[in-house]
């Protein structure tokens, strides 16, 4: 994948949603990485924190497989953000 244009969040259909510079685009299932990586319930107030304030992190951990990682350094955050 080439260097990243756009990165959303899309409430309707529950997907973060990136476009590449190469014209090519993902959309990840944000249920299923909530499926794979959300065991307990500070880990999915973590994956649903990302989603809302920072998609394009989200989708960077998720892409490049560091998701576990992060989950597992905790969070880092105070409140959520304006």
């Amino acid at each position: 994948m080439t260097k990243l244009l756009s990165c959303r969040y899309n409430m309707n259909t529950n997907r973060v949603e990136v476009r590449f510079a190469d014209s090519s685009a993902v959309a990840i299932d944000c249920a299923a990485v909530e499926g794979e990586y959300g065991n307990t319930l500070a880990q999915r107030a973590e994956l649903d924190w990302l989603l809302y304030n920072k998609p394009l992190e989200y989708a960077q951990l998720v892409l490049g497989g560091g998701m576990e990682h992060y989950l597992f350094l905790g969070c880092d955050h105070g409140r959520l953000e304006d």
